[in-house]
């Protein structure tokens, strides 16, 4: 086992608080900002109110920004779990001529910036799609995201599969059960955790996506980090993006611990 010497362990020491200062600070004044009475975030904050998030609470943009969001997130969840799981199945189950070039191509868009699949993706709709007279709208936002989104749920299954056990899927069927209660009783089980951790994760880089979305969001539609940036660059109104984040940082917390719920159940089996 390795032993740290007392020096070792103050400099780590100092290392780590000086990382967490730099992570956790900045959290702390959104937070004290969401409460400051002032149009514009200070520090420190002279008088404390509730004043930005009375007008948060009525304020329609925001309602309608936040119901983008969850809206675009399902969908682009939705097709990344069944997509992503298929392509799990189809990589570890089976071998097809190209397999690893498969494998490129499906974990390729988490790796491209974002600018990039947000250019392809407007060049395709404005000059291929539209003059065809498709009109794709905001189902091209799901579509865009999802791109990106099947990477999460794709490298969690596919992780998983590699580590299960095929005998028990043989020895089901050789007991007469079908492929789908199969699925359903032994294969689903097994890697289910997984399935849920990579819809997760999709759904968050989704929710949180702003790049890829300036390009393919249809006019006037706002999903909250496009709200929150054309908001910024209204000084005027910075606390009520305070009260935004403060929020969602909130909520957040929530996503969080469910994962490590799943990951300690995944390890438990």
């Amino acid at each position: 086992m390795l032993r740290l010497g007392r020096s070792s362990k103050i400099v780590l020491g100092v290392i780590v608080g000086i990382v967490l200062v730099f992570m956790y600070v900045p959290l702390a004044l959104v937070v004290l900002n969401a409460f400051n009475s002032s149009r514009i975030a200070s520090f420190p904050v002279t008088e404390f109110s509730l004043r930005w998030w009375e007008v948060a609470a009525v304020s329609e943009p925001i309602r309608a920004a936040v119901l983008n969001s969850v809206i675009v997130g399902l969908g682009a969840t939705v097709i990344a779990l069944i997509l992503g799981t298929l392509s799990a199945f189809a990589l570890s189950r089976f071998r097809f001529y190209g397999k690893q070039t498969v494998n490129l191509l499906i974990v390729l868009p988490i790796a491209l910036p974002g600018v990039v699949t947000g250019v392809a993706f407007s060049n395709t709709f404005n000059s291929i799609l539209e003059p065809a007279g498709i009109q794709i709208g905001y189902f091209g936002m799901i579509v865009a995201h999802a791109t990106f989104c099947i990477v999460m749920v794709f490298n969690n299954v596919f992780a998983r599969l590699r580590r299960m056990n095929p005998n028990l899927q043989e020895a089901s069927m050789d007991l007469g059960a079908g492929i789908g209660q199969t699925f359903r009783l032994v294969t689903f089980p097994q890697f289910r955790t997984a399935f849920a951790a990579g819809g997760l994760l999709a759904f968050a880089l989704s929710f949180d996506e702003v790049v890829v979305t300036i390009f393919t969001a249809p006019p006037g539609v706002d999903t909250l980090p496009l709200w929150i940036l054309n908001t910024m660059a209204r000084p005027n109104e910075g606390n009520l993006v305070n009260v935004v984040a403060t929020v969602l940082i909130l909520l957040s917390l929530i996503p969080v611990y469910i994962s490590q719920r799943l990951s300690r159940a995944e390890e438990d089996e």
